[in-house]
């Protein structure tokens, strides 16, 4: 099992947009997630945003940096940044990944 929510227990199937970078001692890095229309913001959903959470097997990875975008001012997508300040932040958050990938068929060549 791996994955994201924007409220506790509420999972949000929209598959985000990644971009990952990693400072040149590989001691630090950031992933810059980016969902486009995103289940949490439609209108069916009343639940509140209080972060993101990356959730698996292992635990939690927990970001607060979590901001909305909005087109014609309307709610449309979300942004989220996740810092790494280690290499085992980093490797945690790889592994993860891994694991999110495969769940949703994302691993395939």
């Amino acid at each position: 099992m791996a994955e994201i929510q924007f409220a506790r227990g509420v999972k949000e199937p929209t598959i985000p947009d990644v971009k990952v970078t990693r400072s040149k001692t590989g001691n630090s890095g950031t992933a810059t997630f980016y969902f486009a229309d995103p289940e949490i913001l439609s209108g069916e959903s009343n639940e509140e945003i209080t972060g993101m959470y990356l959730i698996d097997d292992e635990g939690e990875i927990v970001s607060r940096e979590v901001k909305g975008k909005f087109i014609n001012g309307e709610a449309r997508a979300i942004e989220a940044v996740l810092v790494m300040k280690s290499v085992d932040e980093f490797e945690r958050f790889v592994r993860f990944m891994n694991k999110f990938a495969e769940q949703n068929g994302l691993d395939k060549s």
